[in-house]
């Protein structure tokens, strides 16, 4: 698709329900640009809990197998005002979590590993800016897309590109409801709906799912209804990317390896006048100046045997 195309769809991704739905993307997870509000978890090692090995996608074809992800040149780098993040490891082999195909869903905000990595997730999918799609091309940097229906639905195309590249998509429900608030019945709706939407569109099963919020992560009956629909795990975070600096769970305000990071598919109305390429370029700059690479979550996740 050409960037005039790629403008026309975002000009239509905020029409109908999308719009309706802003309010609540825009505060996904961090309390409308507060702190991070996701529920304690427990770092994941081994995790028990579906359907098919949800993680892949048709795109991840293009990355070889138990190979780190590749990166941009430094020209690339220096194109959006960056120095090159230093290259992540080769995935392991043992994966540090093991999901389970049936029975309960772990819970978890980060990933037991002494790689010096973090893992980028993005979530709603409001902002579908093309500068973005042409940024990831460039850079090759890994990211997790948790995306909501209603938010996504009137350009389910816009991500397929970031797809291609191997990057995954995951379950973020429908409407983007407090999840404790909802019945089991809409509970499961939310997710399975979703589920089946994102799976119909990008043509593999989401693995993971995301609470939004965070909200209801770590209950029983959120539990059963991620069970229902296929996700094999809830994923929360431990920092939350807001226009310019992360905010931390942690005391210390540090990193640590194998931690998940929360942004958003934000544009210039949610983020005083930035974009969203200026706000994940400062993403990258604060994750470059602890030290840290960045490495694509699924390859740290062994999906259910089939």
């Amino acid at each position: 698709m050409n960037r005039d195309g790629l403008s026309r769809t975002r000009t239509r991704a905020y029409a109908a329900g999308a719009v309706a739905l802003l309010a609540f993307a825009t505060a996904c997870g961090d309390n409308g640009g507060g702190g991070s509000a996701a529920p304690a978890a427990s770092t994941a090692g081994t995790a028990a809990a579906t359907q098919s090995p949800a993680g892949g996608t048709p795109g991840a074809a293009a990355t070889t197998p138990g190979a780190a992800p590749a990166q941009g040149d430094a020209a690339a780098w220096a194109k959006w005002n960056l120095k090159p993040l230093a290259p992540a490891p080769a995935p392991p082999a043992d994966k540090p979590v093991k999901l389970e195909r049936t029975g309960t869903v772990p819970v978890f905000s980060d990933v037991k590993t002494t790689d010096k990595v973090v893992f980028i997730t993005i979530d709603d999918g409001a902002e579908k800016d093309p500068k973005f799609v042409e940024m990831l091309t460039e850079l090759k940097v890994p990211i997790s897309m948790f995306l909501t229906k209603d938010i996504v639905k009137n350009d389910y195309g816009y991500f397929k590109p970031l797809q291609a590249l191997g990057n995954h998509i995951q379950n973020h429900t429908v409407t983007h409801p407090v999840m404790s608030k909802l019945s089991a019945d809409k509970q499961k709706s939310e997710i399975c709906e979703d589920q089946a939407a994102l799976t119909q569109q990008y043509g593999t099963a989401p693995l993971l799912f995301r609470p939004p919020f965070g909200d209801g992560a770590n209950t029983p009956m959120l539990n059963t209804s991620v069970q229902q629909c296929g996700p094999r795990a809830i994923v929360l975070w431990r920092e939350s990317m807001q226009i310019h600096d992360m905010q931390y769970q942690a005391g210390d305000k540090k990193l640590k390896p194998g931690d998940i990071i929360l942004a958003h598919f934000r544009g210039p109305k949610e983020l005083k006048g930035a974009t969203m390429t200026q706000m994940f370029a400062d993403l990258l700059a604060r994750i470059q100046e602890q030290g840290f690479s960045v490495a694509r979550l699924e390859d740290y996740i062994q999906a259910p045997p089939s």
